[in-house]
Parts: C-alpha cells; sequence; structure tokens
C-alpha cells in the first residue's frame, strides 16, 4: 500500500519530469510498462523518463527519501521480469540516447538509454563497433552491466572489456565519474556486477575497427555428427570468428523448403570479423558438415547481424543458462533426444564457444567471473497458457540437469528469476563477498534491489 508521503513524492516527480512521466490512467500507461517477459504484470505508481544525470539523480533521491521501490530500466530485456514494480517508480532511460563519436581517438561516450542496433550502426558510420549481444533492441545499459557476450566477443573482449569510464548515480543521488584510477573499487563492480550499485548514466567506450563482417544465418539439418561438428568448428576457428548454434526445428520461413519445416536443424547464426577475403576459407569447415537448407552468410555490414526489431515480440517461453565444458558425441546424442523427446511447438538448445579474448583477461579483473568457461549454453521452451508452463519448465529443468557438466557458473544476463542460488552462480566465491563489499559502500541500504540482487555485506 502507498502512503500518503509516497503519494506526494510521486506527484512530485510528474511536476518535475513535466510531460516526461506517466501515472495508472494516462492513455499510454499499459505499454509503458510492459516488459519483455509477458506474464510480468506490474503496475508501477509512476514510470519517468529522466534526460540526464541530473534528472537521474532527483528521481533516485526522491524514491530514496520516499521509501518507494525503485526499478531501473534501460531497453526492458530482463529474463527475469526486471525493469518493472509494484506501486514504486520505474526509472526508464529510454529517452536518453545521447551519443559522442569520437573516430580519431576510436572511442565514444554513450548514454545508457541507446539500443544496441542505433549505437552500432551510429558508429559503424565510421567503420567502428563495440561488441554488444545478438539483438538490436536490447539496452546497452542492461547488457553491459551483466558482462556482454556477442559476436565480437572472442575477438576483442566481453562489451566490459570495452569500458573505459562511466557516469553514475550513486543511492545518495551523487554523480560520480568511476574508472581504473576515480571511485576504481565501483568502476570493477559495474562491469559484470548488474544495477546493483547505481544508475549507469553514460558509458565510455572503446572502438574497434570493424568495417564489415561476413555472416548472416546457416540452416543445416541436424544430427549428432552435425551438432557434434559444428562444436568443433567453433572451437578451432579464429578468435574473429563467433557463432550461436541454435539445435531446434526448422521455422516455417520462406527460405526454408516446406518439406523440412519442424525438423530438427542447427540454425546457426555467424560472424567472421576478420579479412572479408578469408570468409570462405574460415567458413568452409562449417559448410560442409552436411548440405545447408539455407546459406545465408555474405559479406554485410556489421549492424546488419542484429535481426530487425519487433515491438511486439513478447515470448511465453521458459528458459535456463548454465556453462558446459564439452559437447562431444555423448553430449550431442543427449541434446537430440532431449529435443526429439518433447513436442513444444518450440523448443531450441543454444550453444555458443566463448574464449578467445575473452579468455584472456584475468577472472578478478571485472566481476564477470567465467573467462575460463569454454561453452555456453541455454535451453528453452515455448508453452501455450498457463497449464502447459509446468509441462515445459519440468522439460527444460530435467534438460539443464542432465546438460550440466563439471562449470557450475551461469551468465547473469540470461538468468530468469530463480531466486538467490541462481544469482550465486554467477558471482562465485571471492567475487561475490567483493561485490557485497562494494555494496555495503554505495547502495549500504540496498535501494537497488530489484534486479538480479547482491545484499550488502554486514
Amino acid at each position: 500500500m502507498t502512503s500518503s508521503a509516497q503519494v506526494s513524492a510521486i506527484a512530485q516527480l510528474r511536476r518535475d519530469l513535466d510531460g516526461r512521466s506517466i501515472a495508472p490512467g494516462d492513455a499510454d500507461y499499459d505499454s509503458a510498462r510492459q516488459v519483455l517477459v509477458p506474464e510480468v504484470d506490474r503496475r508501477p505508481g509512476v514510470i519517468v523518463r529522466p534526460s540526464d544525470a541530473s534528472e537521474v539523480a532527483r528521481v533516485v533521491t526522491v524514491a530514496r527519501e520516499a521509501g518507494l521501490p525503485l526499478a531501473v530500466r534501460s531497453g526492458g530485456h530482463s529474463g527475469a521480469g526486471h525493469g518493472t514494480c509494484d506501486d514504486g517508480v520505474v526509472l526508464d532511460l529510454a529517452e536518453m540516447q545521447g551519443l559522442e563519436i569520437d573516430p580519431e581517438s576510436r572511442t565514444a561516450w554513450a548514454q545508457t538509454g541507446l539500443r544496441a542496433g542505433a549505437y552500432s550502426a551510429a558508429v559503424a558510420e565510421h567503420g567502428l563497433a563495440t561488441g554488444f549481444g545478438d539483438t538490436g533492441s536490447v539496452g546497452i545499459g542492461g547488457i553491459t552491466l551483466g558482462g556482454g557476450v556477442g559476436y565480437l566477443s572472442r575477438a576483442h573482449g566481453l562489451t566490459i572489456d570495452n569500458v573505459l569510464a562511466a557516469e553514475v548515480v550513486t543511492a545518495d543521488g551523487q554523480i560520480v565519474h568511476a574508472d581504473a584510477d576515480q571511485h576504481p573499487d565501483l568502476f570493477w563492480a559495474i562491469r559484470g556486477g548488474g544495477g546493483n550499485f547505481g544508475v549507469v548514466t553514460r558509458f565510455h567506450y572503446r572502438l574497434r575497427e570493424v568495417p564489415s563482417v561476413v555472416g548472416g544465418m546457416l540452416l543445416l539439418p541436424a544430427s549428432v555428427d552435425v551438432v557434434e561438428g559444428f562444436m568443433a568448428a567453433c572451437e578451432a576457428a579464429p578468435d574473429e570468428l563467433s557463432a550461436i548454434a541454435n539445435v531446434m526445428p526448422a521455422p516455417p520461413m520462406p527460405f526454408v523448403p516446406a518439406e523440412h519445416h519442424g525438423s530438427m536443424s542447427v540454425m546457426a547464426l555467424v560472424c567472421w570479423s576478420g579479412p572479408v577475403e578469408r570468409g570462405d576459407e574460415v567458413l568452409a569447415p562449417f559448410r560442409s558438415l552436411a548440405e545447408p537448407l539455407a546459406d545465408m552468410l555474405q559479406p554485410i555490414p556489421y549492424p546488419a547481424m542484429f535481426p530487425p526489431d519487433d515491438a511486439d515480440y513478447r515470448p511465453t517461453a521458459v528458459a535456463r543458462t548454465l556453462f558446459v565444458d564439452r559437447v562431444d558425441h555423448n553430449v550431442a546424442e543427449m541434446i537430440m533426444d532431449r529435443l526429439e523427446s518433447s513436442d513444444a511447438a518450440m523448443r531450441v538448445a543454444q550453444l555458443r564457444v566463448m574464449g578467445g579474448e575473452i579468455s584472456r583477461v584475468p577472472v578478478d579483473a571485472t566481476a564477470f567471473a567465467h573467462r575460463q568457461s569454454r561453452i555456453m549454453a541455454n535451453v528453452a521452451a515455448f508453452y501455450d497458457g498457463p497449464d502447459d508452463r509446468p509441462i515445459r519448465e519440468k522439460w527444460v529443468t530435467d534438460f539443464e540437469a542432465e546438460l550440466r557438466q563439471d562449470d557450475a557458473g551461469a551468465y547473469v544476463n540470461f538468468l530468469a528469476d530463480q531466486g538467490p542460488e541462481a544469482i550465486r552462480t554467477a558471482y562465485p566465491g571471492a567475487t561475490w563477498d567483493r561485490l557485497r563489499r562494494v555494496k555495503a559502500d554505495y547502495d549500504p541500504d540496498n535501494l537497488f534491489r530489484l534486479n538480479q540482487n547482491v545484499p550488502p555485506a554486514g
């Protein structure tokens, strides 16, 4: 229940951000409160859209002093449904899309309401790129805070490995500059530790020279040998090659022959960011695994790797994420058996090889603790209504348990709402302890708790 003081605080925020706040009763309230996860149906007291760090600081201060729940949203892509709340304040960064590109120094200052696709398109005009994930509609703030695993990670590191500095609004309403010399503990924590330590309003990114790539989709008929061979080819490839192998039923798309619709396939999203003239040579081992059902690999601008945005896409799916050590013949056979045992309209095992530049950064350099993990895996199944969900959830949970090997970690950006134990898998051992100490320094009352939460020490 909202107190009179909290009602007054919400009214004050509406006055302070005149025309840039949305509350119950406003025409666009229902669309503004949506996040990617469709079953999350929360009703915030107000959604505010500040334009700069000073306005963010004002929102944080009012929410803290009034005791209002505070959710921070960059793109709304949280798999756990974060970025919203009941009765409190949603701090939506959507209007903070400033971008300052310096082609000579190959750096850029970017506000964290920008989407990965828009940022990538802008810097690509200079033949440059910062690696984010694999979806253009994701907010750069959220993906960066969790690490940032994407098409350029094996060649140039995670997104956080290309962060030079950040502008952060802390829980006490202060605006601080964090880098290797100023607030170094905070700078360490926000590179992988999520939104636990403040609201990052701008990131200073390093830009890489990526004039073009050879990439797109390669669709292969799936078999045990193809799955095993694809992963072996990924591990043997140069660092400039990244691929996401989605083992799944072939979708009923125009480029897929009708007789293969629904048959098991490897839908691979492949990106070669090395010299274009070497593309065919590097991609030959993948094409030779089987006669492709579709081969759309070609020289393209890097931003074309992102699929077109679909604002209405809000999948009803159960998903789990983990790291695995190997996908050998036995593991590939198990994956195929599991997928073929389900009658879910859409089910998938997604596999991507890590390594490369990711693994060359010391484990304790950032709050991303999985530098030596070899393969990231995600398993998911779509469900049809609430009665179908428990069936798909059991299948996904059992699949995850059988797939898990010696690596007990997980990537925080892909975690669902699985509770504190799952969060600990993202931040093991000394990483967890250090994050809690930094949290105690910058957010001792846990104002920023509507996230994959790290509680303050003590």
